[in-house]
């Protein structure tokens, strides 16, 4: 029963640890974050996807122009 009650308060005060932060935290200021992310991996992707594309053009015997 008392180690019940032990492992009870340490639980207890393990989340109370874990669980404040000193400053609110602030979603919508993440969720941009992982959006500007995201968008900036889609513009780096760019030209691979394209050095795909034509990879894929030579090997069925196309011919591309240059841009």
């Amino acid at each position: 029963m008392n180690f019940t009650k032990i492992l009870f308060f340490v639980f207890a005060c393990f989340m109370v640890f874990f669980t404040v932060s000193a400053a609110p935290g602030n979603f919508f200021k993440d969720l941009e974050g992982i959006g500007q992310r995201v968008r900036d991996a889609i513009e780096s992707a760019g030209p691979a996807v394209d050095v795909l594309g034509r990879a894929a053009a030579l090997s069925r015997g196309e011919q591309q122009q240059r841009e």
